[in-house]
């Protein structure tokens, strides 16, 4: 088991890791729209669009670091808390996944941490 931690990225405040490779497998933590380079909180108010670019730049990044790109991706789970936001979630996936299509599950939940819209995690293939 390997943990990951982008480089030059502040460490989680947490007990945790950015994510982790195990068994040819990388496991992302919760990714909530914090820049992962500057732990530069986007404002609460901006909008889901914003936070889900935020979101998928740190999972670009998380990937990046251990050489795998968006098409090694094989599963994820987001967590939105107003389930009117489904087709601009699903959007923004066409638009960063281009015709890779992971499996996907999309969770609505009454609230997030620091009060955001969206939280992802991913799976991906080594």
């Amino acid at each position: 088991m390997q943990k990951i931690q982008v480089n030059d990225s502040p460490k989680p405040v947490g007990h945790y890791s950015q994510a982790i490779v195990s068994n040819g497998l990388l496991f992302t933590s919760g990714i909530l729209p914090i820049k992962i380079k500057t732990a530069e909180k986007l404002p609460i108010e901006s909008s889901i669009e914003e936070q889900i670019e935020v979101v998928f730049e740190n999972l670009k990044q998380i990937l990046n670091e251990v050489s795998l790109t968006p098409s090694q991706v094989v599963k994820t789970t987001i967590y939105i808390t107003d389930g009117e936001a489904w087709s601009i979630v699903n959007q923004a996936f066409a638009d960063f996944f281009g015709e890779h299509r992971p499996a996907r599950s999309i969770i609505p939940v009454s609230a997030l941490h620091f009060g955001y819209k969206i939280e992802l995690e991913a799976i991906a293939e080594m």
